[in-house]
Formats: C-alpha cells, sequence, structure tokens
C-alpha cells in the first residue's frame, strides 16, 4: 500500500510531537485553572485522562499507530478525537494566557492536517 505524507515516519513523528505538546498543554491549563489545593494533582490527571482517551480509541489497521486498538472507533470519530485533542491543547494554552503560542500551534496544526490530508481521508473511509 502507498501513502502520502501523513503516513511516513517524518510526518508520523510531528504528530507525536503534536501530541506531547497537547498533553502539556492541557497541564498548564489544570495548573492555571485548579484551585492551589489541587493544582498539582490537577496537573497530573488532566493530561493523564486526555492520554488515556487518547490511547484506547482508535481505529483498527490505522497504519499511523501500531494497528490495535482497545476501543475499535471508527475512523470519522478517531478523527474528530484526535482534533479534540490538538486543538484543545491550543485552546488549553490560550484560556491559560499564552495566546500567541495558542495561535501559533493552531496555525502549525492546520497546516500538519493539510499536508496529511491522505492519513485523514484514510480516517473518513474507515
Amino acid at each position: 500500500m502507498s501513502f502520502g505524507y501523513g503516513f511516513r515516519p517524518l510526518a508520523l513523528g510531528v504528530r507525536f510531537v503534536f501530541e506531547l505538546v497537547a498533553l502539556v498543554c492541557f497541564g498548564l491549563w489544570a495548573w492555571d485553572a485548579a484551585p492551589a489545593s489541587l493544582r498539582y494533582v490537577s496537573v497530573v490527571a488532566v493530561p493523564l485522562a486526555v492520554a488515556v482517551l487518547w490511547g484506547v480509541f482508535a481505529t483498527p489497521d490505522d497504519a499511523s499507530r501500531s494497528g490495535g486498538t482497545v476501543i475499535a472507533t471508527p475512523g470519522p470519530l478517531r478523527f474528530l478525537l484526535e482534533l479534540a485533542v490538538f486543538f484543545g491543547g491550543a485552546a488549553a494554552l490560550y484560556a491559560a494566557g499564552s495566546r500567541t503560542l495558542a495561535v501559533i500551534l493552531a496555525g502549525a496544526l492546520v497546516v500538519y492536517h493539510l499536508l496529511s490530508w491522505d492519513r485523514v481521508l484514510w480516517l473518513l473511509r474507515h
């Protein structure tokens, strides 16, 4: 099977970095939004919850992942989850007060998804 940019190792590496950045953004938001007594717990719990949701719901045979899944998820739903995690991370960063970085991150995510159009189409078809 021939894949375009979205399935290449470089693109998958970039996506992995975006995943980590999103988790950090959720942690920054949790620190900012939580009461002082819950900050340390929130900084761990919120990104962990996002990571668990991210890892549990996957589309079977997705070549950009191991192909395995805990809960088989249709591609369009997985794509919506991906958008929620990535752009949710940018929104969380914005809400935490880093507005310029959030806008830059959102722009980079748009470019990434446009360049990975083949993976997006694969998800939408599965």
